[in-house]
């Protein structure tokens, strides 16, 4: 137990950047958007789930007694995906990425010793990216969290590649976490938009990254997957055949999608002992970080106990619960 207990999936609310895009054009849509995807009901229930959290999303003391209770010693904080606004204009985007760096470097350093962080990029304009990416590490923040999409461009968007360029320069942590679903709605009941939709989004953004050959011309980036990757981890071997017997599946990437997975980070985030299993199978133990997605009720609130439950070797068990993501936020 010498290594640090280390949950890398941890949320912060930013007032600030609330406030600053709060009447913008362009806000009330994306707002009005995301309520279709999700439904009324789920609106419902989710509303009053965020506010009997800010505490514990704002107040960094609040923070660190739930953390003492779960056995936790190091977050690695990223805003609300709520906050990523990628209906901004340029002026608007500036600010919000700025605030939201900023903010977030400050909460994270009333607990330097416990908490680090993760800053945001406007994925809507990809030179910007890279200008917010240079900030965010500027703050001493570990790099930055991405969505799976921006309005009209994938991941595998030829545009991106001066940001996967500085990522990989720099040793920059990007993490991959989805905010809406494409499917709409679709999925606007029972809550699928999220307990399908993060999965999907999830799988589609990581293929977009595999099957362009983004992982083959930036081998040295650190991209981490929340939720254990979505999909995509436990049905990769049909990514596989249609890389091995379709030309048009196989043109983009030069070795087997499954390949790529041991060159990606994953959370353990997977709600199921035997799905974790599976991911630290396909993606090697020493792929795997500890992820609760704290303090949201899709989370995990003993993220420890459910690690335990999979029944990994002690050795792989001290690498997912923090020896991975302390060589992970090593500088090489």
């Amino acid at each position: 137990m010498t290594v640090p207990t280390v949950d890398v999936h941890a949320h912060v609310l930013l007032p600030e950047v609330d406030a600053l895009v709060d009447g913008l054009p362009g806000h009330a849509e994306a707002r009005a958007l995301d309520a279709r995807r999700n439904g009324p009901e789920a609106l419902a229930v989710s509303g009053p789930m965020v506010r009997e959290r800010i505490p514990l999303l704002t107040d960094v003391t609040a923070r660190l007694a739930a953390m003492d209770a779960q056995g936790v010693d190091v977050q690695l904080v990223s805003p609300s995906p709520s906050h990523y606004h990628y209906w901004a204009d340029e002026r608007t985007a500036e600010k919000v990425y700025r605030l939201a760096n900023e903010a977030t470097a400050a909460h994270c350093s009333a607990a330097p010793d416990r908490l680090r962080g993760l800053g945001l990029v406007p994925l809507q304009d990809p030179e910007m990216a890279v200008r917010a990416l240079d900030h965010a590490l500027e703050q001493g923040l570990l790099g930055v969290e991405i969505s799976s999409h921006a309005a009209g461009r994938e991941l595998s968007d030829p545009d991106y590649a001066s940001l996967w360029a500085r990522a990989e320069e720099t040793g920059a942590i990007l993490f991959l976490h989805p905010f809406g679903c494409t499917l709409d709605e679709r999925l606007d009941r029972w809550y699928l938009s999220n307990t399908v939709g993060q999965p999907t989004e999830n799988a589609i953004a990581l293929s977009h990254l595999i099957f362009s050959g983004v992982l083959d011309r930036h081998p040295g980036l650190k991209l981490i997957a929340a939720h254990g990757g979505g999909y995509l981890p436990t049905h990769i071997g049909r990514s596989d055949h249609a890389w091995s017997v379709r030309a048009d599946a196989g043109s983009g990437c030069a070795h087997l999608p499954s390949s790529y997975l041991r060159r990606l980070w994953f959370d353990s985030l997977v709600h199921d002992p035997h799905v974790l299993r599976e991911l630290v199978r396909v993606a090697g133990a020493d792929r795997v970080l500890l992820g609760s997605d704290f303090p949201f009720d899709m989370g995990n609130e003993d993220p420890v106990d459910a690690l335990r439950a999979a029944g990994l070797t002690d050795s792989d068990f001290h690498a997912v619960r923090g020896g991975n993501a302390a060589a992970l936020f090593r500088k090489d």
